[in-house]
């Protein structure tokens, strides 16, 4: 906790350093090696703590989200650059926590594999997706049962393997969406702003293409679409051609995420890295990437039968616990 406070001013100034550098740097190359210092910094920060919870937790704010944004605001991209008159509060609180304004009025919300306007890969947003506030009773539940599955784990030599490892997979959905719902709490009662939600239901996906776009950790897809999806889709584009642009650029997304989640896991144990969340990041991105050839080659409003859907939502359920039992 001493190392939070120490740690809080010096995001403060770091932030308030970059906010102030946009009226004096144009965006480029320029501006990027301007902020290579605050990005190095950012990725040290979560070597300064030693919780396992606070080093994740810091790990993918500041390491990952944070300095995606700063990449982007370097090329005047990203929700930094969305508004030119943004105060400083407002840029701080948006570059270093997992939060996004909610548009008004709210536009489609596009999945990774979107890689045009066709309708065919995009949703509208039902009302409970909009809606920002979402239900107290909801996340109370959450809590509850969260606090059930920690406390069941006293019996875990009684419980089959396989049963603990989908406890797990609830485990860190409820976990993670709980530390995202509070920030989001405080910035929206402290900014107030209006924010986008960060889950839709990933237990009621339908697809790997469902899940992955458009109902989990919706924040880190909006993070990956502009930073690696889009500029791999235009490169792609010249190569294969638009048809099949956005094959490469789901791919490479899932490889960066990849990465990315091996290097909170670095933070968090401190071990030399095995890449088996990275394979395990690989494996999706194929699966995920056949799945989308499947529907263009067959037709873009393909659809399986329903019983198969929901085999292939147990299956996406399953699969996600997988990464759990290599490094617990």
């Amino acid at each position: 906790m001493l190392n939070l406070i120490k740690v809080c001013p010096i995001v403060i100034i770091s932030l308030s350093y970059c906010y102030l550098i946009r009226k004096f740097v144009s965006p480029g190359t320029k501006r990027l090696i301007c902020l290579l210092p605050i990005i190095f910094l950012n990725l040290f920060i979560p070597l300064t703590f030693t919780s396992v919870h606070l080093t994740g937790t810091l790990g993918f704010f500041f390491a990952w989200l944070a300095n995606f944004k700063l990449l982007l605001f370097a090329f005047n991209k990203g929700p930094l650059s969305s508004d030119s008159s943004i105060s400083l509060t407002r840029f701080i609180a948006l570059a270093c926590l997992p939060i996004k304004i909610q548009q008004n009025p709210p536009k489609k919300h596009h999945d990774l594999t979107n890689g045009s306007k066709n309708s065919d890969f995009e949703t509208k947003p039902t009302s409970k997706t909009s809606n920002t506030n979402t239900p107290f009773l909801q996340y109370t539940i959450k809590f509850v049962l969260l606090a059930v599955l920690v406390k069941i784990y006293d019996y875990s030599d009684q419980i089959h393997p396989k049963i603990i490892l989908g406890m797990y997979c609830f485990h860190i959905y409820f976990l993670l969406e709980i530390i995202l719902a509070i920030v989001a709490t405080l910035a929206r009662t402290i900014l107030g702003l209006e924010l986008e939600p960060q889950f839709n239901n990933p237990i009621l996906s339908t697809s790997l293409q469902d899940f992955w776009g458009r109902r989990w950790n919706l924040m880190v897809t909006s993070i990956l679409r502009p930073t690696v999806y889009e500029p791999t889709l235009k490169a792609a584009k010249i190569i294969v051609g638009p048809k099949w642009a956005p094959l490469p650029g789901v791919f490479g997304t899932f490889v960066v995420s990849g990465l990315m989640h091996e290097l909170i896991l670095f933070y968090m144990g401190r071990l030399e890295p095995t890449f088996r969340m990275f394979g395990f990041f690989i494996f999706h991105g194929v699966c995920l990437t056949v799945e989308i050839a499947l529907k263009r080659c067959f037709t873009a409003r393909w659809q399986l039968p329903r019983f198969v859907l929901n085999f292939k939502t147990r299956c996406v359920e399953l699969c996600y616990s997988l990464p759990l039992e290599w490094f617990i």
